[in-house]
């Protein structure tokens, strides 16, 4: 945590950027220590050492906060992802899949930040915002886009209903993975429930080879 009386109003460009830096790492690391739906703007004020009528200098509210973030994520997973598929030489549902299933399940912030930005991120900030996050998500989802078609001939619409889907249900399976400690009690001590909890990475990648393998029907 940051020394509160260092957090003095920024002067210039850069330092105003230093400051934002700061805010987003204490958010993400609060983040990936309670979940998104957890964290308050004075949390995150107060892991940074600023009061938060200071931090709003910098962010509108907590959700543009965990909204950048989520853009932030995209572009780093979307590279990730764009790597691995570049592994393969020739494209299967079950290697692209795969590639999909491995590279979200791995990042479990960011699969938290795909559930809660539907819900809530993109509902209390500008309509600016909204607008910077959507353009980022295309041009991510454009990229990706352009390997599925090398891989698997995917038209432009089919694409984008596999990252759609893929990314939608990381979000979901996510939050069914991570019920929090009185919930999963339940859900162990009786057999009933135990669907209940789920693994993201081999439930994602099953629903995501039967998806790809459908549209690869339909193609021929």
């Amino acid at each position: 945590m940051t020394d509160q009386a260092s957090f003095q109003r920024a002067r210039s460009a850069q330092a105003k950027q230093a400051r934002e830096a700061a805010i987003l790492d204490a958010a993400r690391a609060l983040g990936r220590r309670r979940g998104i739906r957890e964290v308050t703007l004075t949390d995150i004020a107060a892991e940074v050492g600023m009061h938060k009528s200071a931090l709003l200098r910098y962010f509108e509210t907590r959700e543009q906060i965990f909204l950048d973030l989520t853009a932030e994520g995209w572009r780093e997973w979307s590279a990730a992802l764009r790597a691995k598929l570049g592994e393969n030489r020739r494209g299967t549902p079950e290697a692209v899949s795969t590639a999909f299933a491995v590279t979200l399940s791995e990042r479990p912030l960011f699969c938290d930040l795909l559930a809660q930005a539907p819900l809530n991120l993109e509902r209390n900030v500008s309509i600016e915002a909204v607008r910077r996050f959507k353009l980022v998500t295309l041009e991510e989802v454009a990229l990706i886009s352009g390997e599925l078609d090398q891989l698997l001939g995917l038209t432009e619409q089919q694409a984008v209903d596999t990252v759609a889907t893929a990314t939608g249900m990381a979000g979901a399976l996510w939050q069914m993975a991570t019920p929090g400690p009185r919930l999963r009690e339940l859900y162990t001590s009786d057999p009933r429930l135990g669907h209940a909890i789920v693994e993201v990475e081999p439930r994602l990648r099953r629903v995501l080879t039967a998806l790809l393998t459908g549209l690869q029907t339909v193609g021929h």
